[in-house]
C-alpha cells in the first residue's frame, strides 16, 4: 500500500457514531433478536454495556465480571433501580450482579447464562489466560451464544498514533486470518458453529483490510445437558459478588399487591365520581330520582365494549356506594394485573374497604356531603 496514501486515511478516520457505540449496538441487535433471557458480559469495566441491556424488557438476568474491581465500583451506581422502578414496577423480574475474578477461572455463578459477551477482552489476557479462557467460556459456561470482538490490527495502518498496538495493556492484537483461525479451531473443539463480522468499516476502496472491531458469533450446535453441567461445576466460588441489586418486579407479590389495590381505588374512585355526578342530574325531579338506575353508558370511556350484566352496576345506599368488584375487574388494566377474579379478591383483602359480603368496594360518602 502506498506511504503517502495510508498517510491521507490516517487523517481522516473517524467513526459515527463512536466505535465503542457501534460494538454495544451490535450487541442490543442481537439481543432483540435471539431474545436470550440471562446474559453475561465478561470484562464489563465501566458496565456501560450492562447499563444498556438492563433496559431489554427480554433480560431477566444480568452479570458482569471484571479483573479490575475498582472500575466496576466507580460505575456500578448506574445499574441501581432508580425511584420510577418502584413507583411503576416492571411486569418482569430483573438482577443485576457483578462480580470481581478472572475469566482463567471457573465459578458457578456464571452457569446457565443464555448469551456471554466478550466485547475487546481477549486482547488484554496473558497468554495462560488465554489458554484457558476456551475452556472457561465455551466448555464450562457453555452458554447458547457467546460475542467475541478484538481489534482487527490490519486496520491500525489507518489510525493516527497507533505504531504497535492501540492500547498499552494489550498483549496482542490479531489480523483478521490469525482470528478466524482462532475462533474456528475454538469453535471445533467446543461443537460450536461461528459467524464473522463487525463494526468500524473501511474507507472506500480500502475493503479488503476489513473492519476496524473483527466479531465473531459463536453458536452452540447441541443443548448442554444437566449431566454434563454438573460434572463440571466447581465444589467453591472463586468470585466476588461486588454488586447486587434486584428491581422491584410485579413477579413479586408485595409489589403486585401494591399496584392492584393502587389501581383498585383509582378505579373505584373514577367510577363513584361518575355515578355521583349522574346522581346529580337526577335529583330535581323525587320521580326521576325514585326510578334512578345507573346506566353504564357514562362508563363507556372505560369499559370499551365489555358488556355489562345487571349485577354488575355500582349502586348507592344511604350514604354509602358501592362498586362491584366485578365491574373492577372488568377494566382491562386490574384484569391484567390480576388475571383471575380470585386473585383480584385475594390481593385486596383487609387492605380495601369491602362490603359486608366481600363482593363490592364501599366509600363512606357522609363526609364528603357534609363538605358540600
Amino acid at each position: 500500500m502506498d506511504k503517502n496514501f495510508k498517510e491521507e486515511f490516517r487523517q481522516i478516520i473517524k467513526f459515527e457514531p463512536p466505535l465503542y457505540k457501534q460494538r454495544h449496538q451490535f450487541v442490543k441487535d442481537l439481543v432483540e433478536k435471539y431474545k436470550p433471557k440471562k446474559v453475561a458480559d465478561l470484562g464489563c469495566a465501566d458496565c456501560s454495556l450492562l447499563w444498556m441491556l438492563k433496559f431489554c424488557s427480554c433480560i431477566e438476568v444480568l452479570a458482569g465480571l471484571d479483573i479490575c474491581a475498582d472500575v466496576m465500583k466507580e460505575k456500578m451506581h448506574t445499574l441501581s433501580p432508580l425511584p420510577v422502578d418502584y413507583l411503576q414496577p416492571s411486569e418482569r423480574s430483573l438482577t443485576v450482579t457483578l462480580h470481581h475474578g478472572s475469566v482463567a477461572h471457573k465459578d458457578p455463578c456464571m452457569l446457565g447464562f443464555d448469551l456471554v459477551t466478550c466485547i475487546e477482552l481477549i486482547e488484554h489476557l496473558e497468554e495462560s489466560e488465554l489458554k484457558k479462557f476456551p475452556e472457561v467460556v465455551f466448555g464450562f459456561m457453555a452458554p447458547s451464544i457467546v460475542v467475541i470482538s478484538t481489534p482487527n490490527s490490519e486496520f491500525n495502518c489507518l489510525l493516527p498514533g497507533v505504531m504497535l498496538y492501540r492500547h498499552p495493556d494489550h498483549k496482542f492484537e490479531w489480523s483478521q486470518a490469525e482470528f478466524q483461525s482462532w475462533a474456528l479451531e475454538t469453535a471445533r473443539c467446543y461443537d460450536y458453529s461461528v459467524e464473522f463480522t463487525g463494526v468500524g468499516h473501511p474507507p472506500t476502496g480500502m475493503e479488503k483490510v476489513g473492519f476496524c472491531t473483527q466479531i465473531g458469533v459463536f453458536f452452540r450446535k447441541y443443548p448442554q445437558t444437566a449431566e454434563s453441567v454438573q460434572s463440571e461445576k466447581p465444589m467453591e466460588a472463586v468470585y466476588k459478588t461486588v454488586f447486587k441489586a434486584v428491581y422491584p418486579s410485579l413477579k413479586d407479590e408485595k409489589y403486585l399487591q401494591n399496584a392492584v389495590i393502587s389501581e383498585v381505588i383509582f378505579t373505584a374512585q373514577i367510577i363513584k365520581h361518575r355515578l355521583m355526578s349522574k346522581r346529580e342530574e337526577y335529583s330535581d325531579d323525587p320521580e326521576r330520582k325514585s326510578k334512578f338506575q345507573l346506566s353504564m353508558d357514562c362508563f363507556s370511556d372505560y369499559l370499551g365494549k365489555l358488556v355489562v350484566e345487571k349485577t354488575m352496576e355500582p349502586f348507592v345506599s344511604g350514604n354509602e356506594v358501592y362498586i362491584p368488584l366485578t365491574t373492577i375487574f372488568s377494566f382491562p388494566k386490574v384484569n391484567r394485573l390480576c388475571g383471575t377474579f380470585e386473585k383480584l379478591c385475594k390481593l385486596i383483602a383487609g387492605k380495601v374497604t369491602l362490603s359486608s359480603d366481600g363482593s363490592a368496594v364501599m366509600f363512606n360518602i357522609e363526609h364528603e356531603n357534609e363538605d358540600n
